[in-house]
């Protein structure tokens, strides 16, 4: 769940220049074999019976670099897969060592035979700080990257990464890389620790001219599971990936995580008290959305808590799940060098029959934004018993914000801070504001518009409503008096003519 360091790593590549050379190796392929999605998927169900073997390291001295020293390597892109061809895509490979000791292996499919991608040394580039380093039949690529003409006609631009685990990472046009997502969750804060199975290869279809579609497929194992996942990927404004998924179980897998995204969330207006800083703000994303069964959207603002704690969205057949990044000034965080404004959401929209579970949300304690610390993801009700296997289909959108049908007024911001006790009686208690968009449905008058504000333990205010004139939409303000309580679980939404108007805001408060 910590992935920050490895997000370091791929930051500082991308930041080096490419050196210049008179002329470029390129990367190089193999023989090939036949390739079919249904004899990779019959692959990894025969590979599931069998027992779990790790795969080999890279020669340790690789694995032995320091950050500065692993930052002394990079990919030079005049090497990149299809350079040099009239293919829409360029594909780039990362170094293996330090973070990464395992490497992965990756084919070109072509009229329905795959060639595997060469591992060669001359097409990275290194400064005079690298060591000299073995070189062994173990070595391979720790990753790859994605490009392609996203906003100028021969300027290929990387909108896609897959490295780490089964980690991987997307952005739309103009936005920088935040959160990731991944295969596969296992375990995810369960006392035992959780397992991390690895995308160990990659295929890529060599897509014609006029395709707009990137098509690529990955080979899980871990301990407990194998499978095979399918990548239709197109870029844009929103990065759009369709994904289908097939599980296979080594184990029984009592806990599994569907379509898990990993994000950073350090403080916000809800905690500024616990951060001397100067920025306002600082996280990859601010909430978690749904859109439950029942059709109902709720807005859970996120929070780096004191201890662990899991909250678990019990639902029929979701319609979505996601996390976002809704504030989107500048102002907002006030970071020249993160520009946390421009990291990307992802939203998570599933296909077919997914039954029952509940959209599971974790976060974790941090004291510094280098840590990812909230996961979210879909967790089936039914276990996937050991010998059993598993579909799920799902199509992911890196972007903005999710366009919902019949979306009601988002949740724009949420506030808190403490509020001194007035009188010899009173208790020291919060004030809570919550500021929502505009919209034509909202009342010129609103003292029309019906508060519903439910806690589960404490006393809470009756709310007052007001127009934020930065916003032009309702912002609610009310009290809370905790009491004794060491936890308490808000319900709030605004309502009119018995209909809902905003979304429904729920909350954790913890001390």
């Amino acid at each position: 769940m910590l992935r920050r360091d490895v997000l370091k790593a791929l930051a500082a590549l991308a930041a080096v220049p490419t050196a210049a050379f008179a002329s470029e190796p390129g990367l190089q392929v193999g023989d090939a074999t036949p390739f079919s999605h249904d004899a990779l998927i019959a692959r990894a169900r025969a590979m599931a019976g069998q027992a779990y073997e790790p795969r080999a390291n890279v020669p340790q001295p690789w694995i032995d670099l320091t950050y500065d020293q692993y930052r002394a390597i990079w990919f030079d892109s005049r090497n990149a897969l299809f350079e040099g061809t009239d293919a829409p895509l360029r594909v780039d490979v990362f170094p293996p060592g330090l973070y990464f000791p395992q490497p992965v292996k990756l084919s070109v499919i072509e009229n329905g035979a795959a060639r595997p991608v060469l591992f060669d040394m001359a097409v990275f580039d290194t400064t005079d700080q690298f060591p000299d380093l073995p070189v062994d039949g173990n070595m391979g690529f720790s990753g790859l990257r994605l490009r392609a003409e996203l906003n100028e006609p021969g300027i290929f631009q990387e909108y896609a990464v897959f490295q780490g685990a089964s980690y991987f990472r997307g952005i739309g046009t103009g936005q920088i890389y935040g959160l990731s997502a991944r295969g596969i969750a296992l375990n995810t804060g369960e006392p035992e620790g959780e397992e991390f199975p690895d995308f160990t290869e990659y295929w890529i279809e060599r897509p014609a001219p006029e395709m707009g579609d990137t098509v690529m497929y990955a080979l899980l194992e871990g301990p407990s599971c194998t499978g095979v996942y399918r990548f239709d990927i197109r870029h844009g404004s929103v990065l759009e990936m369709d994904v289908q998924a097939h599980i296979f179980a080594r184990t029984n897998l009592t806990h599994v995580g569907i379509a898990p995204l990993t994000s950073m969330f350090l403080f916000d207006e809800t905690m500024r008290d616990r951060f001397s800083d100067f920025r306002p703000a600082v996280h990859d994303s601010d909430g978690m959305l749904i859109r439950n069964g029942a059709g109902e959207t709720i807005w859970r603002p996120l929070t780096n808590p004191r201890s662990l704690q899991i909250s678990a969205f019990s639902d029929i057949n979701p319609q979505g799940f996601g996390l976002l990044q809704r504030e989107r000034r500048f102002g907002d965080f006030a970071d020249l060098e993160a520009l946390y404004h421009r990291r990307p959401g992802l939203w998570i929209t599933p296909k077919g029959d997914w039954g029952r579970g509940a959209v599971t949300l974790v976060e974790i304690p941090a004291d510094l934004e280098i840590y990812d610390n909230v996961v979210a993801y879909w967790r089936p009700s039914d276990p996937i018993p050991q010998g059993g296997e598993a579909q799920f289909a799902y199509r992911m959108d890196w972007g903005v914000e999710p366009d919902l049908p019949d979306a009601p007024l988002r949740v724009l911001n949420t506030r808190m801070g403490a509020r001194p006790p007035f009188g010899p009686d009173a208790k020291l208690g919060f004030i809570i504001a919550i500021d929502f968009e505009d919209g034509a449905r909202v009342p010129d008058d609103l003292d029309n518009i019906e508060k519903l504000i439910r806690t589960s333990a404490g006393t809470v205010s009756e709310g007052v409503l007001q127009t934020n004139p930065e916003t032009g939409g309702p912002r609610l303000a009310f009290a809370f008096e905790p009491e004794e309580a060491q936890l308490a679980e808000f319900r709030v939404q605004l309502r009119h003519d018995g209909t809902p108007l905003s979304e429904v805001w729920l909350y954790r408060w913890t001390p």
